[in-house]
């Protein structure tokens, strides 16, 4: 796939929502220069002679593989880890907002598998208090231990794996019920 430079006009604003909805502006993403926190940043991403792909940030080399493509939504390797985002045009991020905020919140959060794998270790058991963002399992994908985090505060209702299952994108792990 070849990408051509575009115009400054030409190139709209973009956001990328990462799974915790941490939210991203990206504008003109064709251009030379990378901004972050609107500060212009050294970024480089560029392949190397045996075809693998790196970021290159404070001096740093970052291994990058997209593992998956679907529309709008991206998984995203980065050293082994794994981060899933959308990216939104202004419009379809005021949208989406719009329609979480009309719709009526689900007292039970499902984690599903991000990627298919083995389960090496479950952190949590049915009955546990978890909070927003901790580790409740992890599970090995391409000889990488992903740590998958509980996405709400809650209580666990329901553990559908056990350590060395293996499991398919998007295949149900845990199920939490929301405080």
């Amino acid at each position: 796939m070849r990408l051509t430079r575009k115009k400054e006009t030409e190139s709209p604003e973009y956001i990328a929502l990462s799974s915790q909805d941490n939210r991203y502006k990206i504008k003109n993403p064709f251009s030379e220069d990378i901004m972050i926190n609107h500060k212009k940043t050294d970024i480089k991403i560029f392949d190397d002679e045996n075809g693998f792909t790196y970021i290159q940030y404070n001096r740093k080399k970052y291994l990058v593989e997209i593992v998956e493509k679907s529309q709008n939504k991206y998984t995203v390797l980065i050293n082994g880890v794994s981060y899933t985002f959308t990216i939104e045009t202004p419009i379809s991020y005021k949208r989406k907002k719009y329609l979480e905020k009309t719709k009526a919140k689900s007292k039970t959060e499902f984690i599903q598998a991000p990627m298919p794998g083995k389960i090496v270790d479950i952190l949590v058991e049915a009955g546990a208090e978890v909070k927003e963002g901790e580790s409740v399992l992890i599970l090995e994908a391409m000889k990488m231990q992903n740590e998958i985090t509980a996405p709400i505060s809650g209580t666990v209702k329901k553990v559908y794996v056990k350590p060395n299952d293996i499991v398919n994108k998007e295949d149900l792990l845990i199920e939490i019920e929301r405080k």
